[in-house]
């Protein structure tokens, strides 16, 4: 999923907590990039866990600037599955993945949608990223699908969105596409209360994302339980809701 906006702080205060951003380096080797997905395992396109759901109808509009530009972004839990084959520990593996649709607009217009593809696992919670078809918009017309990649294909294999357990200081890649998507994550708080135009969230937690592909680009994502995603760089939650849809199955 598209990252929004540089955020490289030396101190973040958020609701009344400093946390210090000391000298990291970019090409950090500590992040986790193989999850021991084994072809028997249960990976489910529903569920998900308290900071991400996978239920259809689950819906977040997010709104800030990006470079002095107003952006939305929409991320609306679609009824869609999609099949993704690869290679697992044991085998072959075949995982129904829930179709996670993304909208972006900058300056009221349409810049990007990208379709992304997860599937939880019931037992630990964790939330597996297997790829994404993304598009960017010109004028209203598709230009390219830049960033697009699958697991099984050309390399890729599958990173993890968000734990089930968030340890603080835990280090993962979120997608492991070489060359072409490569953002990985870092959990640096949690235990935080957020205000944002959609209201005022307890129990958040943080996550640091950077990538290698661009080395100096540091982004903060807080994640509310029961909700998800309130706030990626400059942009705030200013809507959510979840409706009462039947997935498909």
């Amino acid at each position: 999923m598209r990252r929004h906006l540089m955020l490289v702080p030396t101190l973040l205060i958020v609701a009344g907590l400093s946390i210090a951003m000391v000298g990291r380096q970019p090409m950090d080797p500590r992040f986790t990039s193989v999850f021991g997905i084994h072809c028997d395992d249960v990976l489910l396109p529903s569920g998900g866990n308290e900071y991400f759901s996978l239920d259809p109808g689950t819906f977040l509009r997010l709104e800030g600037e990006d470079d002095g530009e107003p952006v939305a972004v929409e991320i609306s839990v679609s009824t869609r599955i999609h099949p993704i084959s690869f290679h697992a520990e044991g085998g072959f593996m075949i995982v129904r993945t829930r179709v996670v649709v993304e909208r972006e607009w900058v300056k009221g217009e349409l810049s990007e949608v990208s379709f992304n593809y997860f599937a939880s696992c019931p037992n630990s919670g964790n939330i597996y990223y297997f790829g994404e078809h993304v598009s960017h918009y010109k004028n209203g017309i598709v230009v390219d699908h830049d960033g697009s990649w699958v697991a099984g294909e050309n390399g890729a294999e599958p990173g993890l969105l968000l734990p089930g357990f968030f340890l603080l200081g835990s280090r993962y890649q979120h997608e492991f596409a070489p060359e072409v998507s490569m953002d990985r994550a870092e959990n640096v708080a949690s235990g935080l209360t957020i205000e944002t135009p959609a209201g005022v969230f307890e129990d958040c937690v943080m996550v640091l994302e950077t990538t290698p592909l661009e080395p100096d680009e540091e982004v903060l994502k807080v994640y509310a339980p029961g909700v998800g995603l309130i706030s990626d760089g400059q942009l705030e939650l200013v809507e959510y809701h979840q409706l009462l849809t039947a997935p498909v199955r």
